[in-house]
């Protein structure tokens, strides 16, 4: 895919996403059932789509909302729900369309104090420490989010009473309960106008904010923080936690200076991303031009997407660290500097995520779990503390409080960030720095992910690959050591295939949202080698796919 010329540059009024026109078209579409696009489709994070395509409207929404309340009975979780919402111009509307479903059923709603926006890990965190001993009356949550992407998408999650991402069984279930309500015209939707809804019994406020604000000094140390002194910078790109951080910096005394408080459901103040589209993307460098451009003003600084569960890195040194990186320095510093941890706590990757993870894991002696794509592999492990802390090349990670007891179990923006300025006070060098250290003890990988069309009958075929289908001895000149399609961590499918030689090795799966299939490769030699392993990358899946067919 090639990079847009319009890449880092400040979006233009004619990009602007029609915010009038989109919440009519929420309002106003009827998704057609027999048309696939149009279908609920739970993915990685929720269900997404946009007014504009018809994949995302008051219908899908109706009709999600339905059926969480059927599985809510089904299960028996009887407890309160926590609803949370993003800055997306969709957002709203839908939730107001949830309210009406939910209060209709008789659930009791936990909605944001003055309807104030919530981050995704705010809503983990509620859960939770609601069912903290609990063995009824056990609390789930509902995100309305599509995390980073455009202005004109629209997302809905949902989150059981573990917390985390809801596993494939349950959003299985959800879907198919969702599109049967579609098929039958929603007349199995119980729903009561939003005005009663807000006034029912069962609509309760919660203070989201200073329930999370005051817990973080039990997974962080905001002492170290303060002492040292150092200046912080953030950019909540617009996103939902745009009134945490300042009650953050007053409650714990930092130097912590928000450099952007606008809320914009267009986006209007963010420079585009690789392909020129509005996308609030911390781990890209063409969507973090404005605080890239800012790094020489802060010891250190961090933006989060538009839910909060996504952080992007900005160093003096080094500018905005690729996740793997950070990832990397997180680990090596975290199991270090938490004492209480248990000795026996694991570190959690996905397959795609870095070799440099897995070098620093045996360093410091700790077992590694590595999982396919998806931050719910991790959600187990960070709830019963056999993982100490989990993460993916997308710049989504979560680890446990200090005692090694449960933070949270969805990805959450903040509390990485934060841990950047812990590290930088605590060690007298930015996260940048401490990598450079680590190359120089484990090497200095090239990393890359790059994407190619695929057809749905070709990502089906390469989701269901099996190693004999891979012909070629050889990766680069190397010897093949082994060729993966299921998960080490779990064994658990990929839903493709990673193939790996002593100094390198790639990772092919098909997209779940687009028609394309995604390659992530890496180097421990140079960037010579990387496009060396990607070009036989693309060839061995090809093969492979064509081999497939016959």
């Amino acid at each position: 895919m090639k990079t847009s010329p319009l890449a880092g540059k400040p979006a233009q009024p004619a990009m602007l996403v029609n915010v009038p026109r989109l919440v009519t078209a929420y309002y106003s579409s009827q998704p057609d059932p027999s048309v696939p696009g149009q279908r609920v489709a739970f993915g990685t994070s929720g269900h997404r789509g946009s007014a504009f395509e018809n994949s995302f409207n008051e219908w899908h929404v109706l009709a999600i909302s339905q059926a969480i309340c059927d599985y809510r009975g089904r299960q028996h979780i009887d407890g309160p729900l926590f609803l949370g919402i993003d800055t997306h111009a969709l957002s709203e509307p839908a939730y107001v369309s949830a309210l009406e479903v939910l209060a209709a059923n008789g659930v009791d709603v936990m909605l944001a104090d003055k309807d104030d926006y919530t981050p995704t890990p705010v809503i983990s965190h509620a859960i939770l420490t609601c069912n903290r001993g609990r063995d009824k009356g056990l609390a789930d949550g509902i995100v309305i989010t599509p995390s980073h992407n455009p202005p004109d998408s629209g997302g809905f999650k949902y989150n059981p009473p573990n917390g985390g991402p809801a596993d494939k069984d349950v959003t299985d279930w959800i879907e198919a309960r969702a599109n049967a309500l579609l098929e039958n015209g929603l007349k199995e939707v119980k729903r009561i106008p939003f005005e009663q809804a807000r006034r029912a019994t069962t609509t309760h406020r919660h203070d989201f904010i200073n329930a999370y604000v005051g817990d973080l000094g039990r997974v962080l140390d905001m002492d170290v923080i303060r002492d040292a002194g150092i200046r912080m910078g953030v950019d909540p790109l617009g996103g939902a936690g745009v009134h945490y951080w300042g009650p953050i910096a007053e409650r714990y005394g930092l130097n912590l200076t928000v450099v952007n408080d606008a809320v914009d459901p267009t986006f209007r103040f963010m420079t585009l991303d690789w392909d020129g589209q509005i996308r609030m993307d911390p781990s890209s460098s063409y969507a973090m031009q404005s605080l890239i451009g800012l790094k020489d003003r802060f010891d250190i600084a961090f933006a989060c997407d538009t839910d909060h569960d996504r952080h992007g890195i900005v160093t003096r040194s080094s500018g905005l660290l690729p996740p793997n990186h950070y990832l990397s320095v997180a680990i090596y510093y975290l199991f270090q500097h938490r004492p209480n941890w248990s000795k026996n706590a694991a570190v959690g990757k996905t397959v795609v995520s870095s070799q440099m993870i897995d070098r620093v894991a045996a360093k410091l002696g700790r077992k590694l779990y590595e999982v396919p794509v998806g931050f719910k592999w991790f959600v187990e492990g960070l709830y019963d503390g056999v993982l100490g802390f989990g993460g993916e090349e997308s710049a989504g990670a979560s680890f446990v409080r200090q005692d090694g007891s449960v933070w949270t179990t969805d990805k959450d923006g903040l509390v990485p960030a934060l841990l950047s300025a812990e590290i930088t006070a605590r060690m007298g060098r930015d996260p940048g720095d401490l990598y450079r250290e680590l190359t120089r003890e484990f090497g200095e990988p090239a990393y890359e992910r790059i994407e190619a069309p695929a057809t749905p009958e070709q990502k089906r075929k390469l989701a269901q690959l099996s190693p004999q289908q891979v012909r070629s001895a050889e990766l680069a000149g190397e010897p093949i050591q082994i060729i993966l399609t299921q998960a080490p961590g779990n064994d658990a499918p990929i839903g493709g295939l990673k193939v790996i030689a002593e100094s390198g090795w790639f990772a092919a799966r098909p997209s779940g949202t687009e028609d394309i299939y995604k390659i992530y490769a890496e180097s421990f030699r140079d960037q010579a080698h990387l496009h060396r392993i990607q070009d036989e990358a693309q060839a061995i899946v090809s093969d492979a796919l064509a081999t497939s067919s016959q």
